[in-house]
């Protein structure tokens, strides 16, 4: 009985979307789990996970912090002397990758997405980089979960001695069963995501003040992670928007929704595209690596430019224009795409042949 080292930056990130593989590496394995917060950390407790807190600034570039960071997964391998680590999400990876290289110990990472950081130019991007081959250089694999980002990877020679591809984190597909289409007289538009720039908040609030009528309704399910509140609060006050608030459940909330919109400039593998998919609802998606695999065109929802409010009007107007059976025969061929080609299982069978490896 091996004992396998979890680092992550979220707990609840890592229950949502990768809980299956937890319980089932805890059928044969020792798991501790180093992560900053706490909001999950009951639910991974009494599945058997050892949980280790370590403080992680996740959007933060201070030297100090980072080094703290790296000397404090340092301390773990040394102290707990896993089998095998494995890393979640740009710090874990980078940091916890090259401390995994000091001390020789395997480890297995995986790429969640890269955000703007190599929309970067000049010293930034080439530190990014730098990092980045430091962390993942002797991983026994690197996970992908977009082609797009393993080609940058490929492109700046930032590698480990393996790479495989995975749709993202999977979806539970008992979790976010097929719910049939609702029969409300308003068409309702769910933004789902956190509430900042690069996931297109700007763009969203401006369909919605230019498409804002008595039988549209425009949602909005996630917690602000920007200064945009106040201006959330003034449009809701003029009718303009519904704000769901934040929920570590969201399955009711797409049930209710005629459509999911992701209006990312980034992603690794939405999750909110293949959980709405799941639910049986058609998705209004950024034209981006990372959606794009998410959904078919026309077929299971619509894409549209990301950053481009114009754009976004216009695969919602097309939407609108669709009848309650051809919107719900759309959510049915969601659901289809997601049995064939997301079953989380698929996944975690993925990494359970690199950890028997």
């Amino acid at each position: 009985m091996g004992t396998i080292l979890v680092l992550t930056n979220s707990s609840g990130g890592l229950y949502d979307f990768r809980n299956e593989l937890l319980v089932r590496l805890l059928e044969r394995h020792k798991v501790v789990v180093s992560l900053p917060d706490t909001t999950k950390v009951k639910e991974l407790e009494a599945e058997g996970c050892e949980i280790i807190t370590t403080p992680i600034n996740r959007r933060g570039v201070n030297p100090k912090e980072d080094a703290g960071l790296f000397l404090a997964y340092r301390r773990l391998l040394k102290d707990i002397r896993p089998d095998l680590v494995i890393t979640y999400t740009i710090k874990p990876n980078v940091y916890g990758g090259f401390a995994c290289r000091l001390s020789k110990t395997p480890y297995i990472a995986t790429i969640t997405g890269l955000g703007g950081a190599f929309d970067r130019k000049g010293f930034f991007l080439k530190m990014i980089i730098m990092m980045y081959r430091m962390g993942l250089k002797k991983a026994e694999c690197v996970f992908f979960q977009n082609k797009e980002n393993r080609d940058i990877f490929a492109g700046y020679g930032i590698r480990g001695k393996r790479e495989r591809l995975v749709n993202g984190s999977g979806v539970n597909l008992e979790r976010h069963c097929f719910e049939e289409y609702p029969h409300g007289k308003k068409t309702t538009f769910l933004f789902v995501g956190r509430v900042m720039k690069e996931r297109g908040i700007l763009e969203y609030l401006e369909a919605a003040v230019r498409l804002h009528r008595e039988d549209v309704e425009f949602a909005i399910l996630g917690y602000c992670d920007e200064d945009y509140q106040e201006l959330l609060n003034e449009y809701e006050e003029k009718g303009i928007i519904s704000q769901w608030g934040f929920h570590t459940q969201v399955h009711p909330f797409l049930a209710k929704a005629d459509a999911i919109v992701v209006a990312s400039f980034h992603e690794g593998m939405s999750n909110a595209l293949i959980e709405a998919a799941a639910t049986g609802r058609p998705v209004i998606a950024s034209d981006i690596s990372g959606c794009r695999e998410a959904f078919e065109e026309g077929k299971t929802g619509f894409g549209f430019t990301p950053g481009d409010a114009g754009d976004l009007i216009r695969a919602m107007e097309k939407f609108l224009k669709l009848s309650r059976e051809e919107r719900a025969s759309m959510g049915r061929a969601a659901r289809e795409k997601m049995e064939r080609e997301f079953d989380r299982k698929i996944v975690v069978d993925a990494y359970m042949s690199e950890v028997v490896n």
